[in-house]
């Protein structure tokens, strides 16, 4: 059914329609609309047989979540920021213990300083934690991938992120087509617990695991994280065949054939990525797009085909790994090994700022005129702001983006 919803009602509604047993809520910007109107859908009846467990903490959260699951519920809960990272050793065990939770991670800055805006510094700070990630280019996608979610994450027996850009996504009013409860019943089957505690059939979860098998234990988890790339593909599949909508998946690809230049891109920017794409495609400059919907498990073979033999890559990331380099750079890099591939990386749209479409315009015209400098490049930099912060030290950087060998220029001419 078409509705003009805030795209945190949509969430709410498809989470709702996924009949969860359990939703812990703990309120944290920008995803705080999402489980308040899950509780209000709760306390008017629409969500039935589903305990809404207000708690502490985002830790809390989660915590409770672990325990709910454990019990054989189907369980949900959602987080941002500050908050992920309080949760973070639960978010550990949840994966450890293959739990099928599904929670949204309305994506947001980390501080310090504050920042509530978004970009893809947390939902990234856990990459290694063993959930799986699906990040969402619109509402209407998020609204099938959380559907979607609670199926890959109880066939696989792993926890799932669904990561929406925080703001850009979740505070966005537009037209969203939520699925009929009857269809849904029909994607996703009544749940049915693998693995649960139950009092007449004792079982331990949990408990110490010495060297003797740690290893072992983490190779099959492995295993799992690694046959949920087939499972995310059926799974998105089957949903395109019942609803007739593109969504989820590894990967997509936009005006890719024949492109002379692709751009790599995670989350909400692909919308402005296509319409910029759309525009230079007008002028006689073919630029594609591989939207990355699936970060972990990340999709090597999938990447690998979508880039297929063009010459020139562009990321575009919108998080950093301090005292490295950009984090979908090496992975996109193991993708392609052995192909005669430029990859560049442009970092752009941290703490909010906006990825424009004379950025996306920045960044084809840069690679297809061979202007990237080094294999990262600081897209957005506001020149006069960081010269302004910089003008005792003696460093000043020219107008435009700035590659890593400038800054490490900077740092051998600096003042000491």
């Amino acid at each position: 059914m078409l509705e003009q919803i805030e795209g945190s009602l949509g969430i709410a509604k498809a989470v709702a329609l996924c009949r969860p047993g359990a939703v812990c809520a703990y309120p944290i910007s920008p995803q705080t609309h999402i489980v308040e109107n899950v509780g209000k859908l709760v306390k008017e009846g629409s969500l039935k047989d589903c305990e809404f467990i207000n708690v502490e903490s985002e830790f809390s959260a989660l915590s409770v979540s672990i325990g709910a699951s454990a019990g054989g519920v189907r369980t949900y809960t959602a987080t941002a920021s500050q908050g992920l990272l309080f949760m973070a050793e639960a978010v550990y065990n949840a994966s450890g213990l293959g739990l099928p939770i599904v929670m949204t991670v309305a994506s947001r800055a980390i501080g310090a300083p504050i920042n509530i805006w978004n970009d893809h510094s947390d939902s990234l700070s856990q990459r290694d934690s063993g959930w799986l990630q699906l990040f969402c280019e619109s509402n209407q996608d998020a609204v099938d991938t959380h559907i979607m979610a609670f199926k890959i994450a109880e066939e696989v027996g792993l926890p799932v992120m669904v990561c929406m850009d925080g703001f850009v996504l979740t505070h966005a009013f537009e037209r969203l087509d939520i699925p009929e409860q009857e269809l849904v019943d029909k994607f996703l089957p009544e749940y049915q617990p693998k693995e649960f505690l139950n009092p007449d059939e004792p079982i331990s979860m949990g408990a110490m695991v010495g060297p003797e098998a740690f290893t072992e234990v983490r190779f099959l988890q492995q295993r799992k994280i690694a046959s949920s790339l087939e499972v995310i593909e059926r799974v998105s599949k089957e949903f395109n065949a019942l609803t007739g909508r593109n969504s989820g998946g590894l990967l997509d690809c936009y005006n890719c054939e024949n492109a002379d230049v692709k751009l790599i891109i995670m989350g909400s920017s692909v919308g402005t990525a296509k319409d910029a794409v759309d525009e230079l495609k007008e002028q006689g400059i073919n630029a594609g797009i591989i939207s990355l919907k699936a970060y972990r498990p990340f999709p090597y073979e999938a990447m690998r085909a979508a880039i297929g033999d063009t010459k020139k890559v562009v990321i575009l990331e919108r998080a950093f790994s301090f005292g490295a380099r950009g984090i979908l750079y090496p992975e996109v890099m193991r993708s392609i090994k052995g192909l005669d591939t430029q990859v560049n990386t442009a970092i752009c749209g941290l703490g909010g700022r906006a990825v424009l479409g004379s950025t996306i315009k920045g960044l084809v015209d840069y690679a297809l005129n061979d202007k990237f400098e080094d294999e990262l490049t600081w897209f957005d930099i506001d020149t006069d702001t960081l010269n302004s912060y910089l003008k005792d030290k003696g460093i000043s950087f020219p107008q435009g983006p700035i590659s890593e060998k400038q800054l490490e220029a900077s740092l051998k001419g600096a003042k000491a």
